[in-house]
């Protein structure tokens, strides 16, 4: 069974978290190093050693619960908070009167904002309007006043809880959107690698047994007409499931030899072992004369690659039909073209066969292609032949399904 693309999990709050957690530290420092400098000036400075004894240790053992959003639980924040609120109101009986009605620092100073914003990175915008309005209260109570400086000071720890809880609720919104796109990226990719695989077997074989049924006429032929009829049902479906026409690029399709995914190669496979059997009395096959290393799963597909090209010259030229195929082995990539010498694709005749459903081209050619990470080009000038160029990085991608390529014939 082929394996899924797996998304990436990401996080785009945890940074905010670790930059929480420092800093609660460094507040702590300050409140703790400002109050050394001004200690002589406190009334009962005891109060405030204990306080900050408190603040210390919360701070340090608290440390792996604001490190990420599960260990930030509702009683732990609360909590959290209320140390911040009891330093407030301790303030007016451990300083001095005369500091507290000049707008002195309460205990805690600053680092009551980290506990608002703990609320506003794990709730968002309203968590931490809840968390904000104790604060403020707290504030104008040790006070006493409204004075302007408090005022001033309240409003902006508000708004400025406000703005960050709602940049966080904004990030997690486009958080979730973009893994949603990419679990629909990946499950698109796997659609497009089943399609591939169907068209590049089961709708050729129905096509088949449909042209060989109507020859042989008879039940036969009865047999080719429930076959076309399921074609085009499946077709229909194949065709449904995919990206729409504006992302499909026109190219070729796909033939190549399968081989069971355990006894794959573990290391680099040389391309032209796997090009070689095509070549024959019709196929000139012109490669560098030295080995063309791959990872073994870009070699299948850029080989299914060719042999698709091959199988529309036979079918769209004849079996007679010469073409030729060249290998360049290039520092970062490796370039196979396909040209033959029939009368050239009609403009528009690739679109056309993509509505009918006749995706061979998109998906067998241009879809492996892609999946590696390379490109396929079509040229083709009426009665001058067709040209396909296909190009693979020789980077292994990651990306890629592993599972064994299939073999089919191709439609244009």
């Amino acid at each position: 069974m082929a394996g899924r693309g797996k998304v990436m999990k990401m996080s785009v709050e945890q940074p905010l978290w670790r930059a929480l957690a420092g800093y609660r530290v460094l507040t702590m420092l300050y409140a703790i190093g400002f109050f050394t400098t001004a200690w002589s000036g406190f009334t009962r400075p005891w109060l405030a050693v204990a306080y900050y004894a408190v603040l210390f240790v919360w701070t340090l053992a608290t440390l792996p619960r604001v490190s990420g959003a599960a260990g930030c639980t509702k009683g732990f924040l609360a909590a959290d908070l209320t140390i911040a609120l009891t330093g407030i109101l301790l303030t007016p009986f451990a300083d001095a009167h005369e500091r507290v009605m000049d707008g002195g620092p309460t205990l805690p100073s600053i680092w009551t904002a980290g506990s608002v914003l703990a609320f506003a990175i794990k709730g968002g915008w309203r968590w931490a309007a809840v968390a904000s309005t104790p604060v403020a209260v707290a504030n104008l109570v040790e006070r006493g006043t409204p004075a302007r400086d408090t005022v001033h000071n309240v409003i902006l720890v508000w708004v400025a809880s406000l703005a960050i809880g709602y940049v966080v609720e904004v990030a997690r919104a486009s958080e979730r959107t973009l893994a949603r796109a990419l679990e629909i990226e990946a499950a698109t990719r796997e659609r497009e690698r089943l399609a591939r695989d169907i068209h590049d077997s089961v709708l050729q074989v129905l096509a088949m047994v449909q042209r060989r049924g109507a020859v042989i006429g008879g039940e036969a032929a009865e047999l080719g007409r429930m076959a076309g009829e399921q074609e085009v049902a499946l077709r229909t479906l194949v065709s449904g499931g995919l990206v729409p026409v504006s992302r499909v690029s026109e190219g070729a399709v796909v033939r190549a030899v399968e081989e069971p995914e355990a006894d794959a190669p573990a290391g680099p496979v040389d391309l032209r072992s796997l090009l070689a059997p095509y070549a024959g009395s019709r196929v000139n096959l012109a490669e560098p004369g030295a080995p063309v290393r791959l990872p073994p799963t870009t070699a299948r597909e850029l080989a299914a690659a060719v042999g698709a090209a091959l199988d529309n010259v036979r079918k769209h030229v004849g079996e007679d039909a010469r073409a030729w195929i060249l290998v360049e082995d290039e520092p970062d990539e490796v370039i196979v073209t396909v040209r033959d010498e029939g009368p050239g694709i009609p403009e528009g005749r690739l679109a056309e066969a993509e509505g009918e459903g006749r995706l061979g081209v998109a998906l067998s050619i241009r879809g492996r292609l892609r999946d590696l990470g390379g490109t396929a080009e079509l040229i083709s000038v009426p009665g001058q032949g067709t040209e396909v160029e296909l190009r693979a990085p020789k980077a292994p991608d990651t990306s890629m399904d592993t599972s064994s390529t299939a073999r089919g014939k191709a439609d244009r």
